[in-house]
């Protein structure tokens, strides 16, 4: 049924409201709270959307199907997006669009120098910004016809979703990461929650992590400073 649902909607022609219906979109992404705010911009847009949260996991959905568009993070817990989006660029017959995402808007160049067509900046809240830099980057003979960004409408993630990001990485950061990668990681992924959840306090302990991993210079007081401020927010009481 689902996939009949599919083909049915497919075959369907976009309309202002939903532009992008008959797309299908990749997300790699590992952050939950991303994810849904992504999820929710599809759906609204008409897209379909898939979710693989690593690297690894992204290969075995494209080892099954071809997307219409790929949306890449740029920091995954296995490796860096750019590395997929470098796959994804040389490959035949290459997906149509491939757009990287982060929420550092420095990792545009390296995005677009590994071969993605386009750049997104978290948080991403824009309905018609989300669906004209999707629409702008999809080859004639692919992009639906007619299409056009349709009306605002906002877009609020659940938070019981932040909430897994901070639980995750709360774990990752208690498992003791050695590595430089690790702590790179840490602070990337982060930043971008940060940025989306509009906790100016957590985005800005996370980017001196990030400054002190770039320079070399020790980082365990950053880190255990992060680690505080992450629990802290978990033990606070949720809103329902």
């Amino acid at each position: 049924m689902a996939d009949d649902l599919e083909t049915l909607a497919a075959a369907q022609s976009p309309t202002p409201e939903r532009p992008l219906l008959g797309l299908t979109v990749l997300m790699v992404e590992d952050s939950r709270y991303a994810s849904e705010a992504m999820r929710l911009l599809c759906l609204r847009s008409g897209a379909r959307i898939r979710r693989a949260d690593s690297l690894r996991a992204a290969h075995r959905h494209l080892s099954v199907y071809r997307p219409s568009v790929v949306i890449v993070d740029l920091g995954l817990p296995d490796g860096p997006g750019t590395t997929l989006i470098a796959e994804l660029a040389a490959a035949t017959p290459r997906v149509p669009a491939i757009l990287a995402i982060s929420g550092d808007a420095g990792g545009e160049a390296a995005a677009r120098a590994a071969g993605a067509d386009g750049f997104l900046l978290k948080p991403l809240a824009s309905l018609p910004d989300f669906q004209r830099a999707v629409l702008a980057h999809l080859p004639r003979n692919i992009a639906p016809k007619n299409a056009r960004p349709g009306a605002e409408s906002p877009v609020s993630p659940d938070p019981l979703a932040l909430q897994e990001d901070l639980a995750h990485i709360s774990r990752f950061i208690g498992c003791g990461p050695r590595r430089g990668k690790d702590i790179g990681y840490v602070a990337q992924f982060l930043s971008g929650v940060a940025r989306m959840a509009a906790d100016p306090a957590l985005e800005a302990a996370a980017s001196r992590l990030a400054e002190r991993h770039r320079h070399g210079l020790p980082t365990s007081r950053e880190l255990a400073h992060v680690a505080g401020l992450v629990n802290r927010r978990l033990a606070a009481p949720q809103t329902v």
